[in-house]
């Protein structure tokens, strides 16, 4: 898989909401959070519902995000842990979103039962 283009890269790193489309069945982007570790996109599901994006994603990795006016194919995965990624994953949150009225969910998207539903996003070529 190739890795996001430089203009989505720096789409995710300046907006707080991006859109994301989870599966093939759903009609609208939903905006969630996502934070850049090494250029690589993440997200952590705050809602455990059983149609959440997360499970929806556990059945079929396909979606797609929406940066602007981009939409971008992707397939989710579960990230292999690595060098302390989780950790750094949870400072990216913290870095980008533990500000004002975002401080309640950005500290407790660091959370173990937050951090146990990470997915990574790559780009289909």
């Amino acid at each position: 898989m190739a890795d996001f283009d430089q203009e989505t890269l720096a789409y995710i790193r300046n907006n707080n909401l991006i859109g994301i489309k989870a599966g093939s069945e759903r009609e609208k982007f939903l905006p969630i959070w996502k934070v850049l570790v090494d250029d690589r996109v993440f997200a952590r599901s705050w809602g455990f519902g059983k149609r959440s994006w997360f499970n929806t994603f556990l059945n079929n990795a396909n979606g797609q995000i929406q940066c602007g006016d981009k939409i971008t194919a992707i397939r989710a995965s579960i990230p292999e842990e690595s060098e302390n990624l989780q950790e750094r994953i949870s400072q990216a949150y913290l870095d980008k979103y533990d500000k004002g009225e975002n401080s309640f969910y950005a500290r407790g998207i660091i959370k173990p039962e937050h951090v146990a539903k990470t997915m990574e996003f790559k780009p289909v070529d």
